[in-house]
């Protein structure tokens, strides 16, 4: 299971996340489910791909289409500020424009 923080803004944002393995993921499932409710159900197929310490998401996202991430992840003593640059000239060789940018989650679009 992957926990996500991150503001709703458009363009490059910090984002802190938290991993737990699941072992039984329909316990933990139902688990999550009992104590905080659902509210939606993201439904998606992801592939990934690196370029450096980029993490590029190509998800298709069921209701919605199809979506490019870029997740920079710093490394040791590197900048917030690297991180953005970093995701610019990245964003400028694809041809993706600040226009192009969706603030929040896909379960926000849903």
């Amino acid at each position: 299971m992957i926990y996500y923080r991150r503001p709703d803004l458009n363009g490059p944002k910090r984002s802190v996340y938290f991993i737990s393995p699941a072992p039984d993921p329909a316990a933990a499932k139902a688990l999550l489910e009992s104590a905080l409710g659902a509210s939606k159900t993201v439904r998606k197929k992801r592939r990934l791909f690196l370029s450096g310490r980029t993490r590029i998401h190509f998800d298709e996202v069921e209701g919605l289409g199809r979506f490019l991430e870029l997740e920079v992840v710093l490394g040791p003593g590197q900048t917030e500020a690297e991180g953005e640059a970093i995701a610019k000239e990245m964003m400028e060789s694809l041809g993706i424009a600040q226009a192009d940018l969706v603030p929040g989650a896909y379960a926000d679009m849903l």
